[in-house]
């Protein structure tokens, strides 16, 4: 394995969370030899004060031990929110890497987490068409592969590469223009089982500032792919209505049971799979009707 590749991890003012996703980063055998960068998010305008004992809370968990190897810590004066704070971050840590992998504070991750990506990181690096590696996948009934391609690019524990990330498109009108003049606005939505369009069309009008749904179109457009794990090494501890508009009922359509076994890779053409999107869209189109509104709601933070 080459050098491993640096970690980002973006917090704000959840300390229980950030605490969570930490421990379990450290629990990474990888963990002992990774440079970890974790930028801490500064208040917003008009902040109370229990925002900012969370925010020092949250602050003093971070500082609380050596998560990795080797950290840097940046505690922002004001707030970025979570779009700048991770489209800055990334920005920074590839150009002087060459890669990164990324995290946020409401990600609990399995031990073989780092041990895919960096992996995965060395096997594809030279491959144009390949955006990132992503470390969480849908609750799919289907018997998924150990590693399959999705056109696009994802966000809840992902990595890619300096020469990827230089195809993030920040102007999601371009986007979503480029989207419509192409005719893929359907394939774009998974057969329009999962409305990616809407949430573009709502970043564009100022309605979220979601980094996400512009690094998803940005390698959508130039038929990039995304190498995503058949078993799940992330699972999303914030889909609660203390952080994501979303209830109980809701979040578990995203539960996983995490991986307790190291990811078979198998280095892969990088094309889209067929039947593991088609297996997307039927995971798609089973969850209830207004879920999706829900959906729209929670990437307001990504």
């Amino acid at each position: 394995m080459a050098t491993l590749a640096p970690i980002v991890l973006i917090a704000y003012k959840r300390p229980d969370l950030t605490e969570k996703a930490l421990e379990s980063l450290a629990a990474n055998p990888e963990a002992a030899e990774s440079e970890l960068y974790v930028f801490a998010d500064g208040p917003k305008a008009g902040s109370t004060e229990a925002d900012q004992q969370h925010i020092d809370a949250t602050r003093r968990v971070i500082r609380s031990r050596n998560w990795c190897g080797k950290v840097h810590i940046t505690e922002r004066v004001q707030n970025y929110g979570l779009a700048k704070s991770v489209i800055t971050a990334v920005a920074e840590v590839v150009a002087k890497h060459g890669r990164v992998i990324v995290v946020e504070d409401d990600l609990v991750l399995s031990p073989f987490f780092l041990q895919y990506m960096n992996k995965a990181l060395d096997m594809y690096e030279d491959e144009p068409q390949v955006a990132c590696i992503h470390g969480y996948v849908y609750p799919i009934q289907e018997k998924l592969p150990p590693t399959f391609f999705i056109r696009g690019a994802d966000c809840w524990g992902w990595a890619t590469w300096e020469r990827a990330w230089k195809q993030f498109e920040p102007d999601g009108q371009k986007l979503y223009d480029a989207i419509r003049l192409k005719g893929e606005a359907r394939t774009f939505n998974f057969d329009n089982t999962y409305d990616y369009m809407k949430m573009l069309r709502k970043q564009i009008s100022g309605q979220n500032d979601s980094w996400a749904i512009r690094w998803h179109a940005s390698a959508f457009l130039k038929n990039m792919v995304t190498l995503y794990p058949g078993r799940s090494l992330v699972q999303n501890i914030g889909t609660d209505s203390s952080g994501t508009h979303m209830d109980a009922s809701d979040a578990q359509h995203f539960d996983v049971l995490l991986s307790d076994k190291m990811i078979a890779l198998k280095k892969l053409p990088p094309t889209p799979d067929e039947a593991a999107t088609n297996a997307f869209i039927e995971y798609f189109r089973s969850i209830k009707p207004g879920f999706f509104k829900k959906v729209i709601n929670m990437v307001k933070r990504k």
